[in-house]
């Protein structure tokens, strides 16, 4: 087994493919990229188990074959390529051989029977998305996704496509985002629970791009397949909650205001905060946005006053300072609106501004109790 490759143009795909690989596997055999040769088109593959991820790459080559590469000391050594080509050559002493202009290089490889193979979808649904709308739906939900493993549907993102449009929603109960696009549909009704590892893979690779992606998806897996490469993982198990419950619908005090002076407003007050609690107040009272913070332990404090556009009661609230810094960052308008009914009950956060056509954005922020 033999072929010639450009260095470049395998460390671009190899660094993306090596996102997949664990820092510590339970199965040797995972610390490898799978190279499977069928004359000109070399498959390289790298797997978790839970998820697995292959790119075809164009090669000069007239054999055939599989070999497993182990990875860290197959990237360690092309980052300090310039370009050029490189040829590998499988040997006889279970070795494989790397030649570029000036040396060689033997790496011990494994038998790539032993790779796990990746899980064929039975009876899959499909619908196709561009790879830019993707990589936007999972930037802008996945940060709002749990990192408790006692409640693991909370720790994805759930994507539910229907013949009227395509929601994605994450939320780890202390914090929801909802993101719905209009402009896309799928052929039926469908929803499953997405893992983060997968998806912030997919949001590296898509963004910017305008490909198609087309994902397939059945009760236990799903596969996206684009340009050249094509990723599958297993899905998260159980329900996802009926997250349309905690949304309130009636919310009567309504505000409006500059998103970039309100995210440095709370970031600079949130300092003052207490460090356990984060909490920060907002007062309203007629077009007066008055911030506050207090850490009684230090005697430290920090109050802003801002003007904005407020139809509603005179109210206080309170908020975890980090949740709405996290949300305001994640939104691109330059104006937002904060809708709120009673001190007690979630804010809605949404962007006035900046969406495309059929896009919307949903942020919903649980208060926190206020020591008067």
């Amino acid at each position: 087994m033999k072929f010639i490759v450009s260095s470049t143009y395998l460390l671009k795909q190899l660094q993306v493919l090596g996102g997949v690989i664990n820092s510590s596997n339970t199965l040797p055999i995972l610390d490898n990229f799978l190279f499977e040769l069928d004359e000109t088109k070399l498959t390289v593959s790298a797997s978790d188990l839970e998820t697995t991820m292959s790119s075809s790459l164009d090669v000069e080559s007239d054999s055939k074959g599989s070999v497993a590469i182990p990875a860290r000391l197959l990237l360690d050594t092309l980052k300090t390529f310039p370009e050029q080509p490189l040829t590998f050559v499988v040997e006889e002493n279970n070795t494989i051989e790397i030649s570029s202009n000036h040396g060689k290089y033997a790496l011990a490889y494994a038998d790539g029977n032993e790779f796990p193979k990746a899980v064929a979808l039975e009876d899959p649904s499909k619908t196709v998305v561009t790879g830019d709308v993707l990589a936007t739906a999972i930037s802008k939900t996945i940060f709002a996704a749990g990192n408790d493993d006692l409640r693991p549907v909370m720790s994805g993102v759930f994507f539910q496509f229907s013949t009227e449009g395509l929601t994605f929603v994450a939320t780890d109960a202390h914090k929801l985002v909802k993101y719905t696009r209009e402009d896309i549909k799928a052929n039926q009704v469908a929803e499953f629970i997405m893992p983060k590892k997968p998806l912030n893979l997919l949001k590296g690779i898509l963004a910017a791009s305008e490909d198609e992606v087309t994902i397939e998806y059945n009760e236990s897996n799903a596969k996206f397949t684009f340009e050249n490469s094509e990723l599958i993982c297993r899905l998260i198990d159980g329900k996802y909650p009926n997250y349309e419950a905690v949304i309130p619908k009636e919310n009567p005090n309504k505000l409006v205001i500059d998103r970039t002076q309100f995210l440095n407003s709370v970031r600079r007050v949130s300092i003052f905060s207490n460090k356990t609690t984060h909490q920060i107040r907002l007062k309203i009272a007629g077009a007066e946005l008055n911030i506050s913070a207090e850490d009684i332990d230090y005697s430290n404090k920090a109050e802003e006053r801002l003007t904005c556009d407020y139809q509603g009661d005179d109210m206080q609230i309170g908020f975890n300072s980090r949740f709405l810094t996290e949300m305001l960052n994640n939104l691109g308008s330059d104006e937002v609106q904060l809708e709120m009914s009673m001190p007690n009950r979630a804010g809605i956060l949404t962007p006035i501004d900046g969406l495309d056509e059929g896009e919307q954005v949903t942020m919903l922020v649980m208060p926190v109790m206020l020591n008067s």
